[in-house]
């Protein structure tokens, strides 16, 4: 999957392993410096390998590239193992720091709604640290709704944090 990018736009296309390395550099990155994960460690690529062989055509992981460089990347993941879920699907978004807040995550997000449309998918869920007004106000924009808010269920940086639950349903 290629999308022809605008000019100034980055190209949006399906992951390679090839790519993995700048995944987890992007990932790592918010792990220390963000609450955008609650992931404390930094991963290896070993556990990256794992995760990323976790996803397949129906649970994509996206790049976005620009001048050669991934730049950030977005995944569906499953949300259960149970057989009742399998039309729930948990999208995760991470950006590059230098590249955050110039439209990066809304040419994600709109690809991996695309990408989620082709297989039927029918709930998306996102889990989003509850100050993240940037994120919020991004997945609002794409019609996700606030269902629910979990409180103080993560700690980092020394405070407890509240996570938002926010959902978008599929139409055909």
């Amino acid at each position: 999957m290629s999308s022809a990018p605008r000019p100034n736009e980055p190209i949006i296309r399906r992951a390679t392993i090839g790519d993995l390395a700048a995944i987890t550099e992007i990932y790592n990155d918010a792990i220390l410096n963000t609450t955008a994960t609650f992931d404390v460690q930094p991963k290896t690529m070993d556990e990256q390998l794992v995760w990323f062989k976790n996803h397949s055509p129906k649970l994509p992981i996206l790049v976005a590239e620009s001048n050669g460089k991934v730049i950030g990347w977005c995944s569906l993941s499953e949300w259960s193992d149970r057989c009742a879920y399998s039309g729930t699907v948990e999208l995760s978004i991470y950006v590059h720091a230098v590249y955050r807040s110039k439209g990066i995550g809304r040419i994600l997000v709109e690809a991996i709604l695309n990408e989620a449309k082709k297989f039927h998918i029918h709930s998306i869920i996102a889990r989003i640290e509850s100050s993240n007004s940037i994120v919020i106000h991004l997945f609002e924009k794409f019609n996700f709704i606030h269902v629910g808010t979990m409180k103080e269920v993560g700690k980092k940086f020394g405070r407890l944090l509240d996570v938002l639950i926010m959902q978008v349903i599929l139409r055909d």
